[in-house]
């Protein structure tokens, strides 16, 4: 029988045996290679990962079905072996034979299967996907994306897991000419992001505005949310939906989900890399991407990226953007020790976004664009300062330990006039103000994975705690009233700096709060049970402390614990089609206290999701369909904003929606990216949901031509569009219809091995684009087609 046939027949006996009880590994050898040594560096992962990375190391094609090697982790293997003896290692742990069918070529099965010429059934037979794995990041190949390690708190294939996760991978970044994050998960069903009045955007995710989402896993702090690096410094942008709680960020109101980032770290192939970016106004991105071993030291890697971007100003007239971003990190790889440390610096200085103002609650009656509605230099600057590690270590052949840590500082100072109450004649009433604050914050997350089981039943035991505080330091916040007559957009003299009206009397000190503690004990078992069901069981106890002040202004800081289930269930129809159901539990703690002088119950929420996964074209493509329904118990209505904070409940809200999302390649050169979204929001107060499109839908498509004649240059272009929303006045008494609207794209774009150059035009149709979400004072809005010019050289 030829080679060929045997892998064919050996298909359908490897995925009858998938998930066995994990033992000692067994080998037999045909046609292997030559007893010569390489030089491997694979770390302790998902047995998965660290088989791709071994056939890419050694040379060699490995083929397995796709559930023979899930749920099992590998020790890794470091130093000079045989290819033989890193196999052997690798598979330590598991129940898996290997056999090379040629020098070339090797087949992982489990143990029991005697020979591959029982085998009966050659659609499961398939070639690793090739995912490439650097350090402990695990980078994506086109627009799609095989494993997560962040929904299920260690590495999961996408397909397994029963929750609704998207993925913006980098070459998907670079195709766009991404520059943010908030651009990046605008490919995403069911999120968006809006400008906010201080610079940085504003995500929602199914209907909820997010908390502070996550940096490499890790919750960010309290001022975290929007302020990310920026791209150069991304590997990819990941975006979970729906309440998150028991990942540990209670903090913002994760209950439609969290937008995380993984950054780029360490790893022993060398990049050399320059990227530039070009626009329009005097836009300019710089950047320095820097890896590869460090010195002569087995195992000891190094990154370092830098940033730099400057604008003259914004259409409207606002000026001087500035932002500087460092990060340098070292890693070492040992045969069973993964450990990276870094530290980030962001600086950023963000004119106040273009926007006009109502003057008299609609549209129709909005400002000219170009007028400035405050002081050419109203800014936000904010700076973060992070230091962080992040350690794998492997326990034996069935536990692996893995602990993430990191201290962050930021500050914030912000200067800009607001025009309140806008008249039909142009007048208004504009108040200056410039706040500044700063905080601290510092995160543990420790997780013991274990993998282990008996017959065909598996479990992936995850026992975790996590651990932060943090610290509002002292703040000041001055308000200024207009000093002189009636202000009128039209008639009167351009307002001045906000710094050459402050008083100091004006000033609006606020202490800064004691230090305020999150701690959860995590506990987790995912059962693969056969070959079709897996089951997801989780628990987390979180422990909180919340910061506020009692009815006499002094500091009080009350203790609560909260209980938070997740369980979800997957039935695999075959190896690439997954049906999928789970519920997910969310809280947030408030500082608000009651009219009683104690404070507020957290609010709750609680998710239902239903949903099903295809893998597409051999592998090379994922379309995801997610069904959900979350429910908000209720909300908080600020009645005193000044201490002690009186609130009283407000009232909840039931989100539903259907998202449907299509990444991965669809045929030679051609890659695709869409999503869309159906969402339905209700307030159980039966008022109307503001900022909040019924449907949105995004395409984006790249193709690289494949003939000679035009070998090297590529085409891309896409559409993000969505119906009507709603806006809402400040008194909460006026609603804004928002237009439905579409924006357009395209690019060429030219690569040869060494450098990349991209030409590409934003809004292409020079719509008028307004925001989702807005009030009178403050409507962000673009009109122009811009162009922007992108490339990378690697020396």
């Amino acid at each position: 029988m030829t080679v060929r046939a045997q892998l064919l027949f050996y298909g359908s006996v490897a995925m009858a045996m998938t998930l066995l009880a994990p033992g000692a590994a067994m080998a037999v050898a045909h046609s292997a290679p030559a007893d010569t040594r390489v030089e491997f560096a694979i770390p302790a992962q998902s047995l998965a990962a660290a088989l791709i990375a071994f056939g890419k190391q050694a040379n060699v094609q490995v083929l397995t079905a796709g559930g023979a090697v899930a749920g099992f982790r590998s020790p890794g293997v470091s130093g000079s072996y045989s290819v033989e003896a890193a196999l052997s290692r690798l598979l330590q742990g598991s129940d898996l034979n290997y056999e090379f069918t040629d020098a070339g070529t090797v087949v992982v099965r489990p143990r029991d299967v005697a020979s591959p010429t029982q085998a009966a059934d050659a659609s499961q037979v398939k070639e690793l996907a090739p995912v490439r794995t650097d350090a402990m990041v695990d980078r994506d190949v086109g627009f799609m994306a095989d494993l997560s390690s962040l929904a299920t708190r260690n590495d999961a294939y996408l397909i397994d897991v029963p929750q609704s996760i998207s993925v913006v991978t980098r070459d998907l970044i670079d195709s766009q000419q991404i520059l943010t994050v908030a651009d990046a998960v605008r490919n995403v069903a069911g999120v968006q992001y809006i400008d906010g009045s201080d610079g940085l955007p504003l995500f929602q995710i199914r209907g909820f505005y997010t908390g502070n989402g996550l940096t490499d896993g890790m919750p960010n702090s309290i001022a975290g949310s929007g302020d990310y690096p920026p791209l150069v410094g991304v590997q990819r942008v990941e975006v979970l939906k729906g309440p998150q709680s028991i990942l540990g960020d209670t903090t913002g109101g994760s209950f439609g989900g969290l937008v995380n980032i993984t950054t780029k770290q360490p790893q022993s192939e060398p990049v050399h890399q320059l990227s530039y970016a070009l626009g329009e106004r005097g836009e300019t991105q710089a950047g320095l991407d820097l890896a590869g071993p460090l010195g002569s030291t087995p195992g000891l890697t190094y990154r370092l990226v830098l940033s730099g971007e400057y604008a003259d100003h914004t259409p409207q007239g606002y000026g001087h953007r500035r932002s500087a971003y460092i990060a340098p990190s070292v890693g070492w790889r040992g045969r069973t020790t993964n450990l990276v440390v870094g530290v980030q610096r962001i600086d950023h200085r963000l004119p106040i976004p273009d926007h006009v103002v109502l003057l008299n609650g609609s549209l129709s009656s909005a400002s000219p664009f170009g007028l400035l509605t405050g002081s050419p230099s109203d800014y936000a600057s904010y700076q973060s300062d992070r230091l962080y590690y992040l350690l794998d270590q492997q326990l034996g052949d069935t536990w692996a330990w893995r602990s993430r840590g990191q201290y962050v500082q930021q500050r914030n100072d912000q200067q800009s006039w607001t025009l309140y109450n806008p008249a039909a004649n142009g007048n208004a009433d504009p108040i200056a103000e410039a706040y500044r604050y700063s905080d601290a914050y510092y995160s543990l997350q420790n997780d013991l994975v274990g993998v282990f089981g008996a017959g065909q039943v598996t479990h992936t035991v995850t026992l975790g705690f996590d651990y932060s505080r943090s610290r509002l330091g002292h703040s000041d916040d001055f308000l200024h009233a207009y000093d002189g007559a009636q202000f009128n957009l039209f008639t009167s003299a351009p307002l001045p700096s906000v710094a050459s009206v402050i008083q100091p009397a004006d000033n609006l000190p606020l202490g800064g709060t004691p230090w305020s503690i999150d701690s959860g004990l995590f506990l987790q078992d995912q059962l693969a049970l056969g070959e079709h069901w897996n089951v997801l069981a989780a628990v987390r106890r979180a422990a909180y402390e919340v910061a506020t002040v009692d009815t006499a202004g002094n500091p009080w800081n009350p203790r609560r614990t909260k209980w938070v289930p997740n369980a979800g269930l997957v039935y695999k129809l075959t190896a690439d089609v997954a049906l999928y159901s789970s519920m997910a539990s969310g809280f947030q703690p408030v500082s608000f206290l009651g009219e009683n002088g104690r404070p507020l119950v957290p609010a709750l929420s609680r998710q239902l999701e239903a949903g099903a996964k295809f893998n597409l074209f051999d592998q090379r493509a994922r379309l995801t369909l997610s069904l959900y329904r979350i429910m908000l118990d209720h909300s908080y209505v600020l009645v005193s904003p000044q201490p002690p904070n009186f609130a009283e409940l407000g009232p909840g809200q039931t989100n539903r929606g259907a998202e449907l999302e299509l990444a991965g390649q669809l045929a030679p050169g051609l890659d695709i990216s869409s999503s869309y979204t159906f969402a339905q929001i209700s307030n159980h107060d039966g008022t109307a949901a503001t900022g909040a499109p019924r449907q949105r839908f995004n395409l984006w498509a790249s193709y690289w031509f494949q003939g000679a004649a035009l070998h090297g240059w590529g085409v891309a272009g896409g559409v993000l569009a969505r119906s009507h929303s709603l806006g809402q006045s400040l008194d909460g008494l006026t609603y804004f219809s928002i237009p439905g609207q579409a924006e357009v794209g395209a690019n060429v774009s030219y690569r040869s091995d060494r450098w990349r150059v991209t030409l590409g035009l934003k809004n292409l149709l020079a719509r008028r684009l307004y925001a989702d979400d807005f009030d009178e004072t403050f409507v962000p809005v673009r009109t122009r087609r811009t162009f922007l010019l992108t490339g990378t050289y690697d020396f």
